[in-house]
């Protein structure tokens, strides 16, 4: 297996399978950046991850409010997720700031909207998942390119992480 592993989403629905998928191989301590510009579909990502860990109730951006801690499943490795947005911070100092490292440690994940405004501060073990919505003709209005690239801890982890992603099986909205 080699980075980047690359999905075509030809729904939110299908987004949201894609996330679901990715939850089933996380651990306590995982760092996510997500990657987009507005409207690629970084909340529908998080909206299938988080219901995959058994969060309970909305999942909105949390653009306002930098950082969200949802409690997580009984059945899920962790206790919470961590679910941050970078997009109004302004320096690396403002993202060290929000201690998202030490929120994780050994309890939680963490999902971070505009994860590349701040990876430089993140740690070596990340994953970052940039969605894109393809310029060409024949794409449709909910196509996405999802690609996923490991570092650290997670260039270990990618054989998993791609049979978790076979295509083939229906995907199923979480």
């Amino acid at each position: 297996m080699s980075w980047p592993l690359e999905v075509t989403s030809d729904s939110p629905e299908m987004t949201r399978w894609v996330a679901a998928q990715l939850a089933q191989a996380c651990s306590p301590g995982d760092v996510l950046l997500l990657i987009g510009e507005l409207g690629a579909g970084k909340t529908a990502f998080a909206q299938g991850f988080a219901a995959a860990l058994g969060v309970e109730g909305p999942v909105t951006s949390p653009t306002f409010t930098l950082v969200r801690q949802y409690h997580c499943g009984a059945n899920c490795p962790v206790a919470f997720l961590i679910h941050a947005d970078l997009y109004r911070t302004t320096s690396l100092g403002e993202v060290e700031d929000l201690a998202l490292l030490e929120l994780v440690e050994d309890q939680a994940i963490a999902l971070i909207e505009w994860g590349d405004m701040g990876s430089p501060v993140l740690g070596q073990n990340t994953i970052s998942i940039t969605i894109v919505q393809p310029d060409d003709a024949q794409a449709g209005p909910d196509e996405r390119r999802i690609s996923i690239t490991g570092q650290g801890t997670w260039s270990q982890r990618g054989d998993e992480l791609a049979r978790l992603l076979v295509i083939g099986s229906e995907p199923v909205a979480p």
